[in-house]
């Protein structure tokens, strides 16, 4: 008469062999209340040179998986507290990479009827009745093992593929920004303001709200460029376009226009606002002290100062965004023909 079935909750059950050189081996959870069936297929599968962990019950599977994160689990489906089908329903809901991983499951039972479509429902990926035959076993161990092997390989392969793809994001971000900012100031270039230009005056039109803009010249910077080199007169650029950027706030768009020249929009900004601002810009440059720096002549200061001419939209002599830069760049020229370094409105 056969001894009868003993029911266990001894604690998860850990037992190693020593490991192969060379390679990893693969590690399988058996999960039984039964020590017997524990011990057979154990001893069934030991030629197979892999690493084994044992549970008793459905708490221990799961404390087990999270703990030694098996490659493949094979369970009885009747066991004390939770059984195999609510564990299987447990694994392979949480199967994602911020879960469990995936996890071959093999459903074991001793009943021959019910149960089965149950648990390959819930997604268990095989199911043997008892006894089985452990030829059977290991062979269904191996593809499960081959399975697993392809899924951690995928798995692998899409992590490389997110990786590659971020650094392409952040390379095309990266050259985005290169394309659009110039190089000598870090402001955004003339390329970027024109499209900046049009978004901010088709947003003018449609709200009905002031844009105002100023363009900026640093005065007699052909002499600058002469007297103390184009180094110095690219250090005199660098500074003037620090100083704006200082003065306006940051929803304001500050580009280089060209050579010595900065453009600056000022959304929502009236023209009484708009000559503020662009004062303390000047009042920003002409209070700047630049040391040049010459072996035979020892150290210089420089002082510079600016023209702006400054104009807004909505304005009757005003219809695109074209003729609000023309505006402004013509009221420099006011400004420079009125002696420099002064603020010139409409």
């Amino acid at each position: 008469m056969a001894p009868p079935r003993r029911k266990t909750l001894e604690a998860t059950r850990r037992v190693d062999l020593p490991p192969r050189p060379g390679r990893q081996r693969q590690r399988v959870l058996i999960a039984d209340d039964d020590r017997a069936v524990l011990t057979q297929i154990r001893s069934s599968l030991a030629t197979a040179d892999y690493d084994f962990v044992e549970a008793a019950d459905g708490t221990q599977v799961l404390t087990a998986i999270r703990t030694h994160h098996p490659d493949l689990l094979i369970m009885d489906v009747e066991m004390p507290g939770m059984g195999g089908v609510e564990v299987c329903r447990i694994v392979k809901a949480n199967q994602g990479t911020s879960g469990f991983g995936f996890v071959p499951v093999i459903l074991m039972t001793a009943r021959r009827t019910g149960g089965k479509v149950e648990g390959l429902e819930l997604g268990a990926d095989d199911y043997l009745v008892k006894p089985f035959d452990m030829l059977e076993l290991s062979a269904r161990v191996k593809s499960m093992l081959r399975l697993k092997a392809l899924q951690d390989t995928l798995v692998d392969k899409n992590r490389e593929l997110d990786r590659i793809n971020h650094e392409l994001e952040a390379r095309r971000l990266e050259l985005l920004t290169l394309s659009r900012t110039d190089g000598l100031t870090g402001l955004i270039n003339r390329r970027h303001f024109d499209e900046r230009l049009e978004h901010e005056f088709s947003r003018s039109l449609r709200y009905r709200s002031m844009l105002s803009c100023f363009m900026l010249d640093i005065d007699h910077f052909k002499k600058v460029n002469d007297t103390w080199g184009h180094p110095f007169g690219d250090l005199v650029i660098r500074e003037v376009a620090s100083v704006a950027r200082r003065v306006l706030r940051d929803v304001d768009v500050l580009a280089r226009y060209g050579g010595e020249e900065l453009v600056a929009l000022l959304p929502e900004t009236t023209p009484d606002d708009a000559w503020r601002a662009a004062e303390r810009v000047r009042l920003g440059v002409e209070a700047m002290r630049l040391t040049h720096r010459d072996e035979a002549a020892g150290q210089t200061v420089v002082r510079c100062t600016a023209s702006i001419g400054v104009a807004t939209f909505p304005s009757e002599a005003l219809d695109s965004s074209a003729e609000l830069v023309k505006a402004a760049d013509q009221r420099l020229y006011l400004a420079k023909q009125a002696g420099r370094n002064r603020v010139q409105a409409g």
